[in-house]
């Protein structure tokens, strides 16, 4: 039975926001995309305290709340047709292991083609006409890099974020998994910062780029709770890969993910001089490591099939699905032991997407046709 449906209900671009008032499209909330506009961005004060700010037609619109409960506020540019409600608490480490799922569609490097991502999730039925979640039990898997070189960076974390909530609320999931491009943000690398950023919030509000996501901003402190790998069913994703390095350690799941939130925040001198944040974020970490597709001269070879087997027994695993490195679209690698779906967003047209259920990989295109490999 196919379970993905084509729409036919025009592309959404500009604002997500979490939820449109009820009966308001979507495309009404439109911003171009030369505009410098961004927001909201929230930082918590404290529990009961917090401040949303945007900048708008080249302003910058800061707004304080005092809350006992969610932050509810209606958007204040564009967006201002927008309701959003967000939880005050802080947000907690979800699981990193599920198994029983039946469904899952998995896809990544979205780099801020916020426009692309919801034509694709529209198509493939995991959203409706308003990019509200309709995909029932089923659980989709962004693998990294949803930040850096595209212009919707903002969008794209909002979707993803109110997704979430709604996929939990309908017996899903949606799991965010950290990329490289998250990382270099987290830890104050902007050399991949889109321009429209950098020339509009940046510049107009003299917040550095990543401080918008620093541990006290609403989207800072979601996104450190974020894994760096997780498993499905007898399925491991990851951005970009698990190679012998990582194996060698002995690092399971939990203690990876761990060791990488315990690493995201340390000084570039604590990184270096500490043995395990300087494994798990460098080269050869699940954040950098192209060894499925490729050599890196001086640093790894490229794995072999026995590395790779001593890998997915330790991970008890049957097949490991991996983003970071383009491969033209989803290709079947290892015989079926690895995926990799980092696919090139202009040739294709749009995303593609890795589904799998009753234990076989399907391809899922653009237009949401379902093809086998």
């Amino acid at each position: 039975m196919i379970v993905f449906a084509v729409l036919s209900s025009p592309l959404v671009v500009g604002w997500p926001g979490p939820v449109p008032a009820a009966g308001q499209e979507t495309e009404s909330l439109a911003v171009s995309a030369d505009s410098l506009d961004d927001g909201p961005h929230v930082y918590w004060i404290d529990d009961s305290n917090a401040r949303v700010f945007y900048i708008c037609n080249g302003e910058f619109l800061p707004k304080g709340y005092r809350l006992s409960r969610n932050l509810t506020f209606a958007g204040l540019c564009a967006d201002s047709l927008v309701e959003y409600d967000i939880p005050a608490r802080e947000p907690s480490v979800e699981r990193h292991e599920f198994s029983g799922v039946r469904r899952v569609l998995a896809l990544s490097d979205i780099h801020g083609e916020y426009a692309e991502l919801v034509a694709f999730l529209r198509a493939a039925g995991v959203v409706d006409q308003n990019a509200r979640w309709r995909w029932g039990d089923g659980h989709l898997v962004i693998a990294g890099d949803v930040f850096d070189r595209g212009g919707q960076v903002t969008e794209c974390l909002w979707l993803i974020h109110r997704l979430e909530r709604e996929a939990r609320e309908a017996g899903g999931r949606v799991h965010y998994l950290l990329g490289n491009h998250e990382l270099m943000v987290l830890r104050r690398d902007d050399r991949y910062v889109n321009e429209r950023y950098l020339r509009g919030i940046v510049q107009e509000t003299t917040i550095w780029y990543d401080d918008l996501f620093g541990p006290d901003m609403e989207l800072g402190r979601w996104l450190r709770t974020k894994h760096a790998a997780i498993k499905i069913n007898d399925i491991v994703f990851v951005h970009g890969g698990l190679g012998p390095a990582i194996v060698e350690r002995e690092l399971d799941l939990e203690e990876l993910n761990e060791a990488v939130r315990a690493s995201i925040d340390l000084r570039s001198y604590e990184v270096l001089f500490s043995d395990e944040p300087s494994i798990v974020l460098g080269s050869e970490g699940p954040f950098w490591y192209r060894g499925y597709h490729l050599a890196m001269p001086g640093i790894y070879e490229r794995i072999t099939p026995q590395e790779l087997e001593t890998a997915l027994d330790f991970y008890d695993a049957e097949t490991v699905v991996v983003g970071h490195t383009d491969i033209g679209r989803i290709q079947r690698l290892y015989d079926g032991r690895v995926y990799g779906i980092d696919v090139s967003v202009d040739d294709l047209g749009g995303f593609e997407g890795l589904f799998w259920a009753n234990g076989v990989f399907s391809r899922v295109t653009p237009d949401g046709s379902v093809e086998g490999f």
